[in-house]
């Protein structure tokens, strides 16, 4: 076989209907793992950078702020994730004229939610970082840093809600390229604004709106070059309430999850502020680090959607049930893999974001407590990722609500008060972190009771 006939072969949609499911939902989950790697190197190199040339106080705001940043961007997963069922149910149904509908209102709203989360991001910003006692010396910049990502919020919303049509059929690796496309552009321009120019945590801010605009621009003339699956033109993006309104009653409980887990990591986040701005700094290298050892979940998550949409929508439920089975041994092996490199490595990556032996010490110590929590969450969410490619986008929310609001939340404050001492009159601040993996391994085995039960087999959206 030829190198081009190879390359044209790697960039057709996938049709998960046929073949073995393991090998289908590995091959799907591969590229979009290494896409998923490249984007979380947006933040992580923002962290490396301000870190590194500016400052620990630089280091925490970038951090700080990622919670408010992931609150309002929740428009954009919700839409994203209801256009992936819907185009991966009607690809799989063989469906033209419906897939086109699809794809057309999700462009729509990708530009509505655009212009909806720069407006209001930059109204509320300020607001919430007072209301979560931000430290003085680092709200200023945690202020103009979000600013300026609100600003560019819509390159965020054609990467995230285009990207999510492209997976639904069938195609990862378009956007896996694209991405390592800007995150290399974003590493050049962050070295620039900040080494040379001096732009602090606004450099950061800049270098990653371009950078996702870039993607955005290639997701889009990649659909645009798929008209062999689906017509385009600009009767497919006027409104029809199908598709429009049924894109948003998938994609609004994904939307709630994340905001509920944005929200919890946000009043989470206030009682981290109060253990100062080291514990703070520690906090941001853990949870760079935690978004990495997060993303193989994230990823077999997401396969699993796109697999059980293009199966329900094939009325092939028999590769339903032996998919998620097979995707659920991968997703776990993987997890405890990723475990045992953290535990072995993990002081050389907290090393990567800051040179004070005091925030590594500390920093690995938080990560120590997180470890097992990793396979649990392997387990929630491949479990939730067959749900939602089935239709059933409620439960995963309702099961997000209590492992988050139920658990989490109220442990967090909770381990805090219960550990308080003459000598830590505030509790210790590693309660945060034992409150997160609890509630990780209590979800997992609510999730696994709940998959169980079946009632998610019958929510289809065709």
């Amino acid at each position: 076989m030829s190198k081009t006939a190879s390359s044209r072969r790697s960039f057709k949609p996938v049709d998960m209907t046929v073949g073995e499911p393991w090998k289908q939902i590995l091959a799907f989950t591969i590229p979009m793992l290494i896409g998923n790697i490249a984007q979380q190197l947006y933040n992580t190199v923002d962290s490396i950078v301000v870190g590194r040339y500016v400052g620990d106080n630089a280091l925490a705001a970038v951090g700080s702020a990622g919670p408010i940043l992931n609150l309002i961007i929740v428009l954009f997963i919700g839409i994203g994730m209801g256009s992936t069922i819907m185009v991966s149910q009607y690809f799989g149904a063989r469906d033209r004229e419906s897939l086109s509908y699809t794809i057309g209102n999700s462009i729509t709203l990708t530009l509505i939610s655009g212009v909806l989360v720069t407006v209001i991001g930059i109204v509320v910003a300020r607001p919430l970082l007072e209301i979560l006692n931000t430290p003085a010396e680092i709200i200023d910049w945690c202020t103009s840093y979000l600013w300026i990502l609100f600003g560019g919020s819509i390159g965020m919303a054609f990467f995230n809600i285009i990207s999510g049509i492209l997976r639904g059929l069938g195609d990862a690796i378009s956007a896996l390229i694209y991405l390592v496309i800007s995150t290399v552009i974003n590493i050049v321009l962050d070295l620039f604004f900040v080494a040379k120019l001096g732009l602090g945590v606004n450099g950061v801010a800049l270098a990653t709106i371009i950078a996702q605009g870039i993607s955005g621009v290639l997701c889009m003339v990649r659909l645009s070059q798929m008209k062999d699956l689906f017509d385009m033109g600009f009767g497919y993006l006027k409104w029809k309430r199908r598709y429009g309104a049924g894109i948003i009653r998938l994609g609004l409980p994904s939307g709630i999850t994340q905001a509920i887990l944005s929200m919890s990591m946000i009043i989470v986040q206030s009682l981290t502020n109060q253990f100062g701005a080291q514990f703070v700094a520690s906090n941001v290298i853990v949870m760079r680090v935690d978004g990495f050892a997060m993303l193989p979940n994230f990823s077999f998550g997401t396969a699993l959607t796109t697999y059980v949409g293009q199966n329900v929508g094939a009325g092939k439920m028999d590769r339903v049930t032996k998919g998620a089975r097979q995707g659920l041994v991968l997703s776990v092996a993987v997890a405890a893999a990723l475990v045992g490199l953290i535990l072995l490595f993990g002081r050389q990556l907290m090393g990567i974001f800051t040179t004070t032996d005091e925030l590594i010490d500390l920093s690995m110590h938080l990560m120590r407590i997180l470890a097992i929590g990793y396979v649990a969450m392997g387990v929630i969410q491949t479990l939730a990722g067959v749900m939602r490619g089935a239709g059933d986008t409620v439960t995963p929310m309702w099961l997000s609500i209590l492992q988050t609001i139920g658990l989490r939340v109220p442990l967090a404050y909770l381990l805090c008060y219960l550990t308080r001492t003459p000598e830590l009159p505030k509790g210790r601040s590693d309660m945060i972190y034992w409150s997160l993996m609890l509630s990780w391994l209590i979800g997992a085995v609510i999730h696994v009771i709940v998959y169980k039960r079946g009632k998610w087999k019958g929510k289809a959206v065709i």
